[in-house]
């Protein structure tokens, strides 16, 4: 797929898919959005007693969110944090170098980390730094299955309209056994049949205000 670089309106990169006509990220401000809804909706809400995070993210995409968590949990947490990533076609390494969140979040010195999200090694677990360990699963959502491991979920696929086989029940039923009782899912979705299908495999579903430009998001618990 051909993939383009555009500026959102906080000044930071997304990715424009011309074939899909769909965005990586809120044209409003990736990072704005990001930080709303899955460092502030969901990392941040994690209780304080669980000291080593598993983190899933659906459309690991261009590495924002996976930053941005590292970040969050330097400077705000300090937990272990083991992510896993899971993405089906990759951004090619050209143009993650372009991106310019490093510059946009001030964080100069952890340059080498969001290099390492982009260079490290698909299918293999590495350590990014000391609390900080990331695998990357190049793969189909679909092709996987998951034991209850996880406290916290982004789910951040393109949308409904471009991507309905990621939004069925059977998808959320496995986000559901992912994780551990209390376990987070969050989202920008706030579709309405989204949200009827997290209650039907049996989240408990929060409409949150959503980021700029949007009205909603939402953020779904397991009992």
């Amino acid at each position: 797929m051909n993939r383009q670089l555009i500026t959102t309106a906080d000044g930071s990169h997304s990715v424009f898919v011309p074939q899909l006509n769909e965005h990586y990220h809120s044209i409003h401000g990736a990072i704005q959005e990001s930080e709303h809804v899955f460092i502030n909706a969901g990392l941040l809400q994690l209780p304080t007693a669980i000291t080593w995070v598993n983190l899933l993210e659906i459309g690991f995409g261009t590495g924002l969110n996976a930053f941005l968590t590292f970040l969050h949990n330097l400077a705000f947490l300090q937990r272990h944090i083991t992510y896993t990533g899971i993405e089906a076609y990759p951004i090619d390494p050209s143009l993650a170098k372009q991106l310019n969140y490093v510059q946009q979040l001030n964080a100069q010195p952890y340059e080498p980390i969001f290099t390492a999200l982009h260079t490290c090694p698909w299918q293999q677990t590495t350590s990014i730094a000391p609390n900080f360990t990331l695998l990357k699963q190049q793969t189909l959502l679909q092709n996987l299955q998951f034991a209850p491991q996880y406290h916290l979920i982004y789910f951040d696929a393109f949308a409904p309209t471009v991507q309905p086989e990621l939004w069925t029940a059977a998808v959320f039923e496995q986000m559901y056994r992912a994780l551990l009782p209390g376990g987070i899912l969050c989202t920008y979705c706030a579709k309405g049949t989204v949200k009827r299908t997290l209650k039907e495999v049996g989240f408990a579903v929060e409409a949150l205000p959503g980021p700029p430009g949007k009205r909603q998001m939402t953020r779904a618990i397991k009992g």
